[in-house]
């Protein structure tokens, strides 16, 4: 027996196929901006608020917006970004770790967020990203593209590490060795787990630096000039001198 399908049966299948297609879509990215915009998760090993440390200086070198662990060996340099100072990076051995705190909506977590921003960045400019769960949680590990000093263009392995907090996001940017070795990298990610963040009571927007300070005693050292190795600093057993690191421009 045949039968004649409606004239308007036809229409409305692929009407309600189209709405099924947009409504997945819809909830693809209901999902997604779900995932980027989590709650901050508990930090049982840090970084940690001022706030549930009690005493932020023990063991660490005091940079006003973070408290940054000494360890034996290390240099610590900051970072500026026009005349104030917005970040921290830790050099040990063949590798550092950069220290970043930035402020942050007070029930919803950015570094999912970010993450997005940093891939899309390094993407465009032809660099290859994974997006991996590391001992930090969420990562990213990078092969951002540089020149090389022959002049030639090659890649170097990053890895871009985020903890949400209340009201502030720590950001860590690990290079060198500490970047690809796992044994390399154990100690960077213990300083990055002991950083105390004080994000302060005053009211800021989301993303914006929390500002750094340098110690009362300490001696900025420009980046290239070499002087002699002065005594152990009272943070940490011979951490040696501040220097200033090439000007960085925060995530946005």
């Amino acid at each position: 027996m045949f039968g004649r399908r409606k004239k308007g049966s036809a229409a409305e299948d692929a009407a309600g196929e189209a709405e099924q297609v947009v409504d997945g879509v819809d909830t693809e990215a209901d999902e997604e901006r779900e995932r980027v915009r989590l709650e901050p998760e508990p930090r049982p090993d840090g970084p940690w608020d001022s706030t549930e440390v009690r005493d932020p200086a023990e063991g660490r070198v005091d940079l006003g917006g973070l408290f940054v662990p000494g360890v034996d060996g290390m240099e610590l340099r900051v970072e500026v970004a026009g005349d104030a100072i917005v970040a921290a990076t830790v050099v040990l051995n063949d590798s550092a770790v950069q220290l970043q705190a930035f402020a942050a909506p007070k029930r919803e977590g950015i570094w999912g967020e970010v993450r997005e921003e940093i891939a899309s960045g390094i993407t465009q400019q032809g660099g290859v990203i994974d997006e991996v769960e590391g001992p930090l949680g969420w990562e990213l590990r990078a092969q951002v593209p540089v020149q090389l000093p022959d002049g030639t263009g090659g890649f170097q392995v990053v890895r871009f590490v985020g903890v949400d907090g209340p009201r502030w996001f720590l950001r860590g940017v690990i290079s060198g060795q500490g970047a690809v070795q796992p044994q390399a990298a154990g100690l960077l990610e213990q300083i990055f787990r002991d950083t105390v963040v004080v994000r302060g009571e005053g009211p800021m927007a989301p993303r914006d630096p929390i500002v750094l300070k340098l110690p009362n005693d300490a001696q900025m050292v420009p980046e290239g000039v070499q002087q002699e190795e002065q005594g152990g600093s009272r943070f940490s057993g011979g951490m040696g001198q501040l220097q200033r690191g090439p000007e960085i421009t925060e995530v946005r």
